[in-house]
């Protein structure tokens, strides 16, 4: 089956005049945020084009290449993009990238204006590090994080440079969130939104999406997950969302590349597999368990003992070392008693969660049977 690249191959000759818009274009689009612009695209709104910024990306040595990029996919996308008619004139700015330890915060916003009259607004979703995560599983226990709070000014900054022209909202992973929050919190900007496309996004908690803002903007919000989608079941979605084919399987179908496509749209599924149900089922049933407090300790605790390897990224975990085996032994012999006790109890709880949604799920027989 086809994906995005096979995509390009076959449309990236025409033109958005030729051939308007579509949610292929979206997902393309909310990939090229993941690569590091930093000194090739502006933080103003002096566009470079797609082809530009490719030749400026080409002239970096080949390490510095590789550590822009999230995946080697993102930099052969940039290639691909900067050859098509479609893409190439495309212009890039407001590029916004932000790594902040301290806060917890990973975010990055990118405005792309497409050539038809209209801006795509793109958030990076999450990234290879760890703080990137961290931010991530901090969704469970907080209304709001800090990039979702950066995703909603830069929206409103972008919107208030760029003039009037209409805006699209995107982004893959965390960054499909960032945009659905960006949406609801944008004001008077709203008005100019004709799109909020979240790919594979996590949702939100229960109270946001009772919120009037939220209601007020659900109309506009594109949603796709694969079919044994994990990060996109997370939390909660009030909206609709199209099923898409993935070649890939479990959580590697999180990766955009492995999405099919036949001409300017996804391959659809009508559901999500009873696998994606069964995962869904366990984390919500775990979460509820759990008092936000109990979350926030449960998360820091994990993360401050991967802290301890020095690891930066997910990358360097791989590469795992004895030394960083007994600093990780170290620190939890060190961990008091209740900490280990309540770490004990959500290890038991999630245990218990996936038991419980397995019987929920597994069809029943009848009596008559």
């Amino acid at each position: 089956m086809s994906n995005i690249f096979d995509y390009l191959d076959w449309r990236g000759d025409l033109t958005l005049d030729q051939s308007p818009f579509n949610a292929v274009d979206n997902l393309i689009l909310s990939c090229v945020s993941y690569i590091r612009f930093e000194g090739i695209v502006p933080n103003s709104t002096v566009a470079v084009s797609i082809t530009k910024a490719f030749a400026r990306f080409s002239a970096l040595p080949e390490e510095e290449q590789k550590l822009r990029l999230r995946v080697d996919e993102d930099g052969h996308l940039l290639r691909k993009l900067a050859q098509s008619r479609r893409f190439s004139d495309m212009g890039l700015c407001l590029y916004d990238d932000q790594l902040d330890p301290i806060l917890e915060k990973q975010f990055c916003g990118l405005t792309i204006l497409t050539g038809d009259g209209l801006a795509f607004i793109a958030y990076r979703g999450t990234d290879n590090t760890l703080v990137g995560w961290k931010e991530d599983f901090n969704m469970s226990f907080k209304t709001c994080i800090p990039s979702q709070t950066e995703a909603a000014e830069y929206l409103k900054h972008a919107a208030g440079s760029l003039g009037a022209i209409r805006l699209r909202v995107g982004g893959h992973s965390k960054g499909g969130n960032l945009a659905v929050y960006a949406g609801i919190h944008c004001g008077a900007y709203l008005n100019r939104i004709e799109a909020i496309y979240s790919n594979d996004g996590p949702g939100f908690p229960a109270e946001v999406l009772e919120s009037s803002s939220y209601q007020a903007v659900s109309g506009r919000i594109c949603t796709f997950v694969p079919q044994t989608s994990i990060v996109g079941m997370l939390l909660e979605h009030a909206e609709d969302y199209t099923v898409v084919h993935s070649k890939q399987i479990g959580i590697a179908q999180h990766d955009p590349y492995s999405w099919e496509i036949l001409g300017p749209d996804f391959v659809c599924l009508e559901s999500v597999t009873a696998g994606c149900r069964f995962m869904d089922e366990t984390v919500k049933v775990w979460v509820d368990d759990m008092s936000p407090e109990e979350r926030e300790q449960f998360i820091d605790t994990f993360y401050d003992i991967l802290s301890v390897t020095q690891a930066q990224t997910v990358s360097d975990l791989a590469h795992f070392s004895l030394k960083n085996a007994r600093a990780i032994k170290q620190t939890l012999e060190n961990t008091d008693p209740k900490t280990k006790k309540m770490m004990t109890e959500a290890i038991s709880k999630l245990l218990d969660a996936a038991k419980d949604s397995f019987h929920t799920l597994l069809p029943h027989k009848k009596a008559s049977e």
